[in-house]
């Protein structure tokens, strides 16, 4: 199993405000039949924060089931302290996973100073019966790893890489020169995919993949293959979704764009709120010109 293709980061279907197992299947089917690389679930874009431990077991079991071996199962189990964060990832890999996501912890963000952020992932990678992929997401959480921190945890022979959640490909291609090649660096963000695609990350987990994933893969293949002209224009007609789906409507614009891309969202958990009907006619606007690229 390699790191090195596109994963959808998933939303987590709601049905009469439970859990969707028949739709976290369907969804998951599609995508694999698309190419992608496996799936990531419980993540920011899977609501993770707004779910009980239970629910969460029931998403990875049925993820679980529609995942085939040979793909990767990854789930995202950072918690606020290191002792919660180690008992999510050990439940995780009892239900499954191959692979564990772990953000930084924010609440006291001021006090994550890269010896606390390299004692807390070292505890946790230590401790975990499955590889732990790194999550950075500063522009959510405040905090930010530094290279010197990613040198230090890539050291870690169950760390496998990093998700870097931005655009900046100076700070991707700083954790690419910091850490070994057998330390895989991510593209957290469907705009700057391409970029980073450049400067050595080797895949993606973008939600644009959830929603248009043929091409979120095409674009990866088209960079490893050197044609950068067709590369670049792909980035470029991707972009405009990528921005709406996320920074401009998170969650409950994903939600909205996979169902109109026919897979199963249905609406975001209380507080988040669906989108209104003019957001949703801009996403659709979005999608449809992307489609006929597909």
């Amino acid at each position: 199993m390699t790191l090195a293709a596109v994963f959808p980061p998933m939303p987590t279907p709601f049905a009469d405000g439970e859990v969707d197992a028949n739709a976290v299947s369907a969804n998951v089917t599609r995508w694999i039949r698309a190419g992608l690389g496996g799936v990531v679930a419980l993540g920011t874009n899977g609501e993770a924060a707004l779910l009980d431990e239970d629910e969460s077991d029931r998403v990875l079991g049925a993820a679980r089931e529609a995942v085939p071996r040979g793909r990767l199962l990854i789930a995202g189990t950072g918690r606020e302290s290191t002792r919660a964060t180690i008992a999510a990832t050990r439940r995780a890999a009892a239900q499954g996973a191959d692979m564990v996501l772990v953000r930084t912890p924010s609440f006291f963000r001021s006090a994550m100073t890269p010896p606390i952020l390299v004692r807390h992932f070292t505890a946790v990678a230590d401790a975990s019966p499955v590889p732990v992929l790194l999550y950075n997401y500063p522009g959510q959480t405040g905090v930010n790893f530094t290279p010197d921190t990613i040198a230090r945890l890539a050291e870690h022979g169950n760390i496998a890489g990093v998700k870097e959640t931005g655009t900046d490909a100076a700070q991707v291609a700083a954790f690419v020169d910091a850490a070994p090649s057998s330390f895989s660096v991510l593209s957290g963000a469907a705009p700057g995919f391409y970029a980073a695609l450049c400067v050595g990350a080797v895949g993606g987990v973008i939600a644009a993949a959830c929603v248009v994933p043929e091409l979120c893969v095409r674009l990866r293949e088209l960079t490893a293959a050197g044609h950068h002209a067709e590369a670049r224009e792909l980035q470029r007609s991707l972009t405009p979704l990528a921005a709406l789906i996320t920074t401009t409507h998170g969650v409950p614009g994903l939600k909205a764009a996979l169902d109109l891309a026919g897979y199963k969202g249905g609406d975001p958990r209380a507080p988040l709120m669906p989108l209104t009907a003019d957001a949703k006619a801009q996403i659709g606007a979005a999608l449809a010109r992307l489609q006929e690229l597909a």
